[in-house]
C-alpha cells in the first residue's frame, strides 16, 4: 500500500516565512492547509485556506477541521505566526502585551493543542515552531522582551513537548531565525540589520524554509531548537 501524501498546516502562511513555507512544502507535492488573518482563497484544490486570527480558539477548530475534513490527517504542523513589537520595556501598552500574547502564545496553544489530538490517532506527526535567536542572543538598540517571554517560552514548550510525546510518534522541534528579509524590514534597513550577524547579511525566507525541511525529513530529530541566524547566537 503507497503512503497518503502528507499534510501540512502552516500559520501565519500569506506572506514572508509562511508564504516561502507554502511554496516549498508544495514543491514536495504536500497538501496544505494554510492559514492567517488576511489569506485569500488558492486556486490549487491541495492548498485550504482558512483565514482568521489564530490566537482564538474558534480559528484553531476551523483550521484543524479544514484539514481533516479535506484531507483527513495532519501529519506537520508549523507555528509560524507571530508578530514583533519593538518597544522600550516601560513604554508596552497592555494593548501592545495582549496583542503579541494573543498570537505567539495563545494561537500556538489552541492550533498546537488540537492538531496534537489529530496526531495521536495516527501516532505519528510534526510540530515546528518558528521562534528568535534574540531569546538567546539579546541585542543592544532591539529592544524585545516580549518577544523573548513569549518566543522562549515556545523553545522551552518545543522541548517539553518532544519529551511528552516522543513514544507516541510525535516529534516537536524549533526554527529560531536571525534576521530575516521580510516585509517586516525595510530594504533601506537591510545593511544595518545584516550587519548584526557575524555573516554580515540578513538571512532570507528560503533559509528558514529550508531548515523546516529538513527538520521534517529527520526522523531521529526531535526537541531541537535549530538556529538559522548567521552565527548571531554562537556569539560575536
Amino acid at each position: 500500500m503507497s503512503n497518503p501524501r502528507k499534510v501540512i498546516v502552516i500559520t501565519g502562511a500569506s506572506h514572508g516565512i509562511g508564504a516561502e513555507l507554502v511554496t516549498a512544502f508544495r514543491r514536495l507535492d504536500y497538501r496544505i492547509v494554510a492559514t492567517a488573518r488576511s489569506i485569500e482563497p488558492s486556486d490549487d484544490p491541495d492548498i485550504a485556506t482558512v483565514a482568521g486570527d489564530i490566537g482564538d480558539r474558534e480559528v484553531a477548530k476551523r483550521v484543524v477541521s479544514e484539514a481533516i475534513r479535506r484531507f483527513d490527517r495532519i501529519d506537520t504542523l508549523v507555528n509560524n505566526a507571530g508578530i514583533f513589537i519593538a518597544k522600550p520595556f516601560t513604554l508596552y501598552s497592555m494593548e501592545d502585551y495582549a496583542a503579541v500574547l494573543n498570537v505567539n502564545l495563545n494561537g500556538f496553544f489552541h492550533v498546537s493543542q488540537l492538531a496534537i489530538t489529530e496526531m495521536e490517532k495516527n501516532r505519528s506527526g510534526h510540530l515546528v515552531q518558528v521562534t528568535t535567536t534574540l531569546v538567546d542572543h539579546a541585542i543592544s538598540g532591539v529592544p524585545s522582551v516580549l518577544a523573548s517571554l513569549t518566543k522562549g517560552g515556545l523553545n522551552a514548550a518545543t522541548r517539553s513537548l518532544a519529551i511528552e510525546y516522543a513514544k507516541a510518534g510525535i516529534r516537536v522541534n524549533a526554527v529560531s531565525p536571525g534576521l530575516i528579509k521580510t516585509p517586516m524590514h525595510a530594504p533601506e534597513n537591510h545593511e544595518a540589520l545584516g550587519a548584526l550577524h557575524p555573516v554580515g547579511r540578513m538571512g532570507e525566507t528560503s533559509d528558514i524554509a529550508g531548515a523546516v525541511l529538513y527538520l521534517d525529513s529527520a526522523p531521529f530529530v526531535t526537541g531541537e531548537i535549530l538556529h538559522v541566524d548567521g552565527g548571531q547566537s554562537a556569539g560575536h
